[in-house]
């Protein structure tokens, strides 16, 4: 076949650093959540939705076919943090966490999971960060050691 086609929908997430609420500051958050989908612009998957509350961040986008997922979050993370620091002073020690999460996306399932992305103030009035998580990690039947899970 002489022409690579793919459609890869992709769910990402990750927090701050110890779960520190740098992400506070609602301009600053919104601000935040339009580089991340910027970011993803530029590196050629394309940005669906971004999201999240002050102490992580939800990502929905199309993979590039000609980039590894790692590689993706890699340039997301190094970039925003970067940003963040040169953009406030005040958030000189901004740090992401060391992993992150990624859960593939069918298309029938774009629509919900872009509004779940963009309510995720409303569904943390009920639910924390870690509960979140570990629901999406064993939704989607991801074998992992809890211990490992937070820094």
């Amino acid at each position: 076949m002489p022409q690579s086609l793919s459609k890869v929908y992709l769910h990402i997430v990750f927090s701050t650093k110890h779960r520190h609420p740098f992400l506070a500051n609602p301009e600053f958050r919104a601000e935040m959540h339009r580089y991340l989908g910027g970011t993803c612009n530029a590196i050629g998957s394309r940005v669906i939705a971004a999201g999240g509350i002050s102490d992580h961040v939800h990502i929905l986008c199309l993979l590039s076919r000609k980039q590894s997922i790692a590689d993706m979050v890699m340039a997301l993370k190094g970039q925003s943090s970067r940003w963040a620091k040169q953009s406030r002073p005040a958030l000189r020690r901004f740090r992401w966490q060391r992993g992150y999460g990624v859960f593939s996306v069918s298309e029938s399932a774009v629509e919900v999971v872009r509004a779940y992305v963009n309510n995720q103030e409303v569904h943390h009035r009920k639910k924390s960060f870690k509960e979140e998580y570990l629901r999406l990690l064993e939704e989607h039947n991801i074998t992992y050691e809890e211990s490992y899970l937070w820094d």
